[in-house]
């Protein structure tokens, strides 16, 4: 048992993600006993989108604990193959917002290109100080920061066209589980990984992987893990992952061939999507050309004219394109 503190510095959080994956299924294992240890099997719940992630995490988690309860936020805004995934399991509860997607985008905006950013626009709109500073390269005291030239590229969203705003999540996602926590009484593990963002890094590194006296009690005991990880567990453990993903492949190998040297040392992908979540999001859109919006167009035409005009989402691209 690999033992640790819970909160952890930026060399100690490198070092275990360098470690090999079957040291990190054994600390995450731990983590699970701890937490479950403290809060009893009908004391927590595992929060499953049907992504990769949470597919995996889910998949270690009730090798240990089967009784343990899933929950399932239906937003309909998810892939249809994500839905049907998340039907095949047992145990799963399903929770839905209480606004539509439409009444989000009327009320508050598009989340583009992060919410750090889309954030930061809203409030820039409204006048705060802050944020205005923040997207000028501004610390808080109004002077230059070199941590924040980064955000100056992002100026010309204040006089876009079109709302902008971080809510979307608050509202689709962040309300309802709030709601099932008050009422259920439970609480989550998750599958959020420090590599997938900056939030997620620092919060990762203020709480370790099991975080017992915040407000929001919560385990991510996959936190140390990387995306390669998640891959390679699926493939040793024969895990089927939802069709969007497309085959988990070895970097260089032909697809459809099998992996002739399925070495601790491979490195993965997958031929679809890297990850699913909101098929209609464009947090990110412009960094691969819009590639997830064509790919909608292919395989789920319908949606993807519901998207563009009835959310009016071909208005915001198309302003995308134009200045980014």
């Amino acid at each position: 048992m690999v033992v640790m503190k819970y909160a952890l510095s930026e060399q100690e959080l490198k070092y275990y993600q360098s470690l090999p994956l079957d040291i990190k299924v054994g600390m995450t294992r731990d983590r699970i006993r701890e937490f479950i240890h403290k809060y009893g099997q009908d004391g927590v719940y595992v929060s499953f989108s049907g992504g990769k992630d949470s597919t995996v995490l889910l998949h270690q988690v009730r090798k240990y604990y089967p009784d343990v309860e899933a929950v399932f936020l239906d937003t309909w805004m998810e892939y249809p193959q994500i839905r049907q995934h998340v039907m095949q399991f047992d145990n799963v509860k399903i929770i839905k917002p209480e606004k539509s997607m439409k009444q989000i985008i009327e009320d508050d905006g598009w989340c583009f290109p992060s919410k750090d950013v889309a954030e930061a626009v809203e409030a820039a709109r409204r006048g705060l100080k802050w944020a205005i500073n923040k997207l000028n390269g501004l610390d808080g005291k109004g002077k230059p920061s070199p941590y924040r030239q980064q955000y100056k590229k992002w100026l010309p969203l204040i006089d876009a066209p079109f709302k902008i705003s971080h809510k979307c999540c608050l509202d689709m996602k962040e309300y309802p589980v709030q709601k099932y926590e008050r009422e259920s009484g439970k609480k989550p593990i998750v599958a959020l990984m420090a590599v997938e963002s900056a939030r997620r890094k620092e919060a990762h590194l203020r709480t370790g992987c099991n975080s017992f006296d915040s407000n929001r009690p919560i385990s991510k005991p996959m936190g140390l893990w990387t995306d390669n990880d998640v891959l390679e567990y699926s493939v040793k453990n024969n895990i089927w992952l939802p069709s969007p993903y497309g085959q988990i492949v070895e970097v260089g190998q032909v697809e459809g061939q099998m992996c002739l040297d399925c070495c601790m040392k491979c490195q993965y992908k997958t031929t679809g999507e890297s990850r699913t979540g909101c098929m209609f999001c464009p947090v990110g859109c412009h960094l691969d050309r819009f590639a997830k919006f064509k790919r909608l167009k292919k395989f789920n035409p319908k949606l993807y004219d519901y998207c563009m005009e009835e959310l009016g989402e071909k208005e915001m691209l198309e302003w995308v394109k134009k200045h980014y």
